[in-house]
């Protein structure tokens, strides 16, 4: 049987990813068709229904879990991890400030809104372009994700506050960033299947680190070794194996902050 699979050609996703769609592990009879894309339009693609299994973000969970149940296994979720808000160093910023963000439903324009919700003023923008946003001046900030926590400080921008660090310094505990999930219209069974699987990939992920560096190297936009290995060290971790009790209650804290109503989040 073949599912459709999408996750993020970044780092951590292929990381995570490489063992399943590659039968390094026992896959129980089940084939991935597997789809990249950017977050954010991973995201859009949830609201559609349209994959199967999917990586999307916590806060665009919240805006279809009743058509997903989230795994216990592949989640980006810790501490001093989160998207950064960042400009130039001489920009002062106000209400009115141009903020790029890299998706309206992304978890990092979801911590934006709590910390900074006099900010209306944004624009959405593919998150690899964000920092060359600012540098041009066509926005007065940047809201940056992924590898770009990395690089933002060599091309001479400042940080001006890590909502990760909000997050943790407001709840005491880790942050919620992407998730993976399933459709709850799959048989139970198979749902569980696939959370099985993931976590056994993850953990030979874990196991055997150099086995997937083709792999993720050839998805990971010439980044270098370094900023490869020290993403996948950030977004994957403990919680990625299994979410645990601190993790779930993070996640359900996220929703609650949210707003949104759910009968049940996870699988």
């Amino acid at each position: 049987m073949k599912l459709t699979l999408g996750f993020s050609p970044c780092p951590n996703d292929t990381f995570i990813f490489d063992a399943m769609v590659h039968h390094k592990i026992d896959t129980e009879g089940l084939e991935f068709e597997v789809v990249f894309a950017d977050v954010e339009q991973l995201n859009k693609w949830a609201f559609q229904g349209k994959l199967a299994i999917t990586k999307l973000s916590y806060n665009a969970f919240t805006h279809c879990v009743s058509n997903y149940a989230l795994l216990d296994s592949g989640s980006a979720l810790g501490n001093i991890c989160g998207p950064l808000l960042i400009k130039m160093p001489d920009t002062i910023l106000s209400e009115k400030s141009k903020i790029a963000i890299p998706g309206k439903y992304t978890t990092a324009n979801m911590l934006l809104e709590i910390a900074y919700p006099e900010h209306k003023n944004k624009v959405e923008t593919l998150f690899s372009e964000i920092e060359n946003e600012v540098l041009l001046g066509r926005v007065d900030a940047g809201l940056i994700i992924h590898e770009n926590r990395f690089t933002y400080q060599d091309k001479g921008l400042e940080k001006v506050k890590d909502l990760g660090e909000f997050w943790e310094e407001e709840t005491d505990l880790p942050i919620p960033l992407g998730g993976i999930v399933v459709k709850r219209n799959l048989d139970v069974d198979l749902q569980k299947k696939v959370e099985r699987l993931l976590r056994k990939s993850v953990e030979y992920a874990f196991a055997n680190p150099n086995s997937s560096a083709d792999y993720v190297k050839c998805h990971a936009q010439e980044m270098q070794k370094e900023v490869i290995d020290t993403h996948i060290a950030l977004y994957v971790n403990d919680y990625s194996i299994s979410l645990g009790e601190k993790g779930r209650k993070a996640v359900k804290l996220l929703f609650e902050k949210s707003g949104k109503k759910y009968s049940s989040i996870f699988l």
